[in-house]
């Protein structure tokens, strides 16, 4: 694949030739089989075309043969320092935007308090970690000082740990900015990487992903000036430092299984940051039986009300809000308990300054609720910050941007539609947190949709035979039975779960044996009743109609029947790496499953002609029947459920027409997570907040409901 990549101009070039050459051969045919003159424009046209396509692949082969011998050139010295200039350059701007957008180093960076953990079975031994000295020991720092640190560090490999909401991802973009304002040359280029798009089982080392990943991201690292193959060079020369984001947003087995690939993929020099919820970390490591070698493990600690007032005073415009200095006074001096406590975390000192400052509203509420208890005032923010992001985050336009929505959302509808999902999470038994696309049409009343859905497909069915055959009574029955086996199967659908088509031949070779043996055995079968149907139509022998029948149906079997039982394979927690690449999966097996059914009912069209029927009964026949089939058949219908599901939620406002988009949009705007297929709210105080409201507006309705009736 890279030879080809790296020659496409050759392979245009080879394509050209192989055209003219063709050109040649028809003029040629032409030439010899048409009557006409030596020097006809046939002939003429043929010499020519021979001509350019001898001299056209003439060159080609020697420019071929010259690469071919000529060794390939070895990245030098000064072209590396040039990659790791642009590519430090592009990292720059690329989070140095986002910080801009998050407010995270304006007017400086959020202050610090992290220290090394205090559990010994998250992290290795001290010594290998940092030799004779603590590596993180606690103190307030700011980022200048974690960078320090870090640099401190033996292999310098680092895992950032905390609860939801306390700033590890914050830490991990102020860490990359830093590393690269005070970059040395000989040191690598940190780049941030989320980590649901790593595949270990594609890219079981961590060196081939992080290569593959700087080849998409940065594409001014494939330049010619810069030499061939820079990426994949960068990487085994460790002149990347990976900062991989999230950790804990994959599924459980999936997290231990990048841990031990991270252990078998570094060599001594290897450098890493990591960023995970110390729950899950904990349960990968008890899982893996082993830690991250030679990593430091850090934790946040509980910010001081003196630190967090100057933050926030930092924050500030130069002229505030007049009660701004009375908040900032009575967080120092105690006067405020509730809110020095909400301000203790980073999530809370986001909370204060995305709902308050960034809006430049009165901060009034603060002072006065800051003087009761921590929930209450929790709950205030909690109520200003849908409003405050979707205000402040305009959708981007052009390329997707991590933390900017793609479409534009009312701070209503967000609040509206996030409230339904929690209501959804509460009757959801199996985890009351994983929020899955799927389980929409679960928790949905589908009768009717069933009833509408086979009724349409059944007037199309009874319409198209009626219009081609011309018999009402035939199309009539023809639709309702249509109408009755769609009713019938969709049942099932909205419980089903999502599914993939998987067309990897290891270890599935006696598998797809036994799919083509069963699909000759057909095809056998079907010859017998060709060579039958030829010997009774028309007094032939049945030969030819042997032979094209038991190709159509022994073929048709193979592509429909076996080959999708062979390629649907269910989307498990382990094999799925985002909500968004599971729907996508599904909807591409739906695809293959109708191409397939479509095929087939090309086959039973061309039994049909083989039978004398009229040609048009046929064709409409047997594509009608392929459309059946590619929709009933197969296991996994979960996109075909939900497709069904969201426009009607859609009617009810409950949810979006295009509820995937709005879903990753929440996402980007930081008001959902991923953990493999599932979306969970990022701060679980935001979704039981939106849970008590739910429930306090269902007793409100209670309440009403007797009065109303009178």
């Amino acid at each position: 694949m890279k030879y080809w990549r790296q020659n496409r101009k050759a392979g245009a070039s080879a394509a050209l030739g192989v055209l003219f050459l063709g050109l040649a051969l028809a003029f040629f045919w032409v030439a010899k089989n048409v009557p006409g003159e030596p020097g006809s424009a046939a002939a003429i046209g043929s010499y020519i075309s021979m001509a350019s396509g001898a001299i056209a692949l003439g060159h080609q082969f020697l420019s071929w043969w010259r690469k071919r011998s000529a060794p390939t050139p070895a990245p030098t010295s000064a072209g590396i320092g040039t990659a790791k200039d642009i590519l430090a350059g592009l990292v720059t701007e690329q989070w140095r935007q986002e910080t801009v957008m998050r407010s995270l180093c304006d007017p400086e960076p959020m202050p610090l308090a992290w220290r090394s953990t205090e559990r010994r079975e998250l992290a290795d031994h001290p010594e290998i970690i940092a030799k004779g000295t603590v590596a993180f020991p606690g103190l307030d720092v700011h980022v200048e000082d974690m960078a320090r640190n870090f640099r401190t560090l033996h292999c310098r490999r680092l895992v950032i740990l905390g609860d939801p909401g306390t700033g590890k991802t914050t830490l991990a973009v102020q860490l990359v900015l830093e590393l690269l304002r005070t970059r040395r040359p000989e040191e690598p280029v940190p780049v941030l990487l989320s980590a649901a798009r790593w595949d270990d089982r594609v890219h079981p080392r961590l060196q081939d992903w992080l290569a593959k990943s700087l080849a998409m991201d940065y594409p001014a690292l494939r330049a010619e000036g810069l030499g061939p193959d820079i990426p994949e060079t960068l990487v085994a020369r460790g002149e990347v430092l990976p900062v991989i984001d999230g950790l804990d947003e994959l599924p459980d087995h999936a997290r231990a299984d990048m841990l031990a690939a991270l252990n078998r993929s570094m060599c001594e020099n290897d450098q890493l940051i990591l960023t995970c919820r110390t729950a899950q970390f904990a349960d990968s490591v008890e899982e893996m039986g082993d830690v991250l070698t030679a990593a430091a493990v850090i934790e946040p600690q509980r910010m001081g009300p003196a630190a967090a007032a100057d933050y926030l005073h930092a924050c500030l415009p130069p002229v505030p809000h007049p009660v701004w200095p009375r908040v900032l006074e009575a967080l120092r001096t105690g006067g405020a308990p509730a809110l020095a406590e909400v301000t203790s975390t980073s999530l809370g000192l986001w909370l204060v300054r995305a709902t308050y400052i960034a809006p430049r509203v009165n901060p009034e509420p603060l002072l006065e609720l800051g003087r009761g208890s921590a929930a209450e005032l929790h709950d205030h923010l909690c109520d200003q910050l849908i409003p405050a992001l979707v205000s402040t985050r305009p959708p981007a336009h052009g390329p997707a941007q991590p933390f900017r929505p793609q479409h534009a959302w009312t701070p209503e509808q967000v609040v509206r539609w996030l409230t339904y999902l929690c209501h959804e999470l509460t009757l959801d038994e199996e985890d009351p947190r994983d929020m899955a696309w799927w389980r929409l049409a679960r928790h949905t009343p589908n009768r009717t949709v069933r009833l509408w859905t086979g009724l349409g497909i059944g007037v199309l069915v009874g319409l198209v035979f009626t219009i081609v055959t011309k018999l009402y009574f035939v199309g009539a029955g023809l639709g309702l039975v249509a109408a009755l086996v769609i009713i019938a199967v969709t049942g099932s659908w909205f419980t089903e779960a999502p599914g993939h088509a998987d067309f990897r031949l290891r270890g599935r070779l006696s598998e797809l044996a036994r799919v083509i043996g069963a699909g000759l055995f057909v095809g056998a079968l079907g010859a017998l009743i060709g060579w039958l149907m030829g010997r009774t139509v028309g007094g032939t022998n049945g030969l030819e109609a042997a032979r094209d029948i038991g190709w159509m149906s022994g073929v048709g079997f193979i592509v429909v029947l076996s080959l999708i039982h062979w390629v649907e394979h269910p989307t498990t927690t382990a094999t799925a790496r985002s909500p968004r690449s599971t729907w996508r999966a599904d909807r591409n097996l739906t695809v293959i499953r109708i191409i397939s059914g479509l095929v087939v009912g090309l086959m039973a069209a061309g039994i049909g002609l083989e039978a004398k029927l009229d040609g048009s009964v046929a064709l409409a026949g047997g594509l009608l029947l392929g459309l059946l089939f590619g929709l009933v058949l197969g296991s996994h219908h979960a996109w075909l459920a939900y497709s069904l599901t969201v426009p009607r939620l859609a009617t009810k406002g409950r949810l979006p027409l295009r509820a995937m988009n709005f879903l990753d949009d929440a996402h980007r705007l930081g008001l959902l997570r991923t953990e493999g297929p599932y979306y969970q709210f990022r701060h679980i105080e935001l979704q039981q907040h939106l849970a008590r409201g739910l429930q306090a507006t269902q007793e409100e309705e209670v309440r009403r409901q007797p009065s109303v009736l009178r």
